[in-house]
């Protein structure tokens, strides 16, 4: 299938591994042209080489506005102003009991998963809308509408994600720009292996056998019984980024092996 993303230029915030990058190489498949974004420096610069086809590496910070202004202004100077941009940077946070998180743990939280998201559109939404044509992806979780109770502090940021798409899908629209979110549910990803490492090395086990706890014990809903791939996530963005997308605003698409038990969202 034709996706319509010839000569298209995507932003990937968080591009350096997991599912940004699976995500860049598919938008690269395509014949997008591809600038990656990340807080490590020397691990997004390999990822582009890695990647090839010309994709792009930069560093910044999306939790310092300054940085942000200055991915934009970098952008705008260097290469050709993104059509598409894919919000896919973010952290775990902090656990354990809701009330005993501290002030530094929910703002760790709120400013790498819900702000780094907001500034980075704020600055990019604008000249798409001007150009009619853009497409955003917002990764989300399955923590925003099925939260665990000891990983509050990312569910709150991931459910403000949730909100601040819904409403912002309905003004872009408007001048061509369609914002969507995508949730995935336990991805096989350096931040999920980091988990499980840290499991296994409490329980003084094998990351696999983490892993086979953790799904039996804490995600017992995903039907297919194993962790998910970057690049299943990554195929349903892509299809958002798509013309083939062209009538879907404002949607949440869960890619969680069946992992939240509602209907809902």
């Amino acid at each position: 299938m034709d996706y319509g993303l010839k000569n298209k230029t995507a932003l990937i915030t968080g591009g350096a591994s997991g599912i940004g990058k699976a995500t860049a190489g598919m938008l690269l498949d395509e014949g997008a042209q591809v600038i990656l974004v990340d807080l490590k420096g020397d691990e997004v610069s390999r990822a582009a080489d890695e990647l090839g086809r010309g994709a792009k590496a930069l560093q910044a910070d999306l939790r310092d506005p300054d940085q942000v202004k200055g991915l934009f202004a970098t952008t705008e100077e260097r290469f050709t102003m993104p059509d598409i941009v894919v919000c896919a940077a973010g952290v775990t946070g902090a656990k354990g009991h809701p009330l005993e998180m501290s002030e530094a743990d929910w703002q760790e939280a709120w400013q790498t998963d819900f702000m780094s998201v907001v500034r980075t559109l704020r600055a990019f939404v604008p000249p798409m809308e001007k150009r009619g044509w853009g497409r955003v992806v917002i990764l989300c979780s399955e923590n925003a509408v099925q939260p665990y109770s000891d990983e509050v502090v990312y569910n709150v940021a991931k459910a403000g994600l949730l909100n601040f798409a819904k409403g912002l899908s309905g003004e872009a629209a408007k001048n061509g720009v369609l914002v969507n979110c995508v949730s995935p549910a336990f991805i096989e990803t350096p931040m999920t292996d980091g988990m499980m490492d840290k499991k296994a090395k409490a329980e003084d086990t094998s990351r696999e056998d983490a892993v086979r706890d953790f799904l039996e014990t804490e995600r017992p809903f995903i039907a297919l019984d194993r962790r998910g791939k970057a690049e299943e996530v990554a195929a349903t963005i892509a299809f958002l980024c798509s013309e083939q997308a062209s009538f879907v605003v404002g949607a949440n698409y869960r890619v969680d092996g069946g992992s939240v038990a509602s209907i809902a969202t």
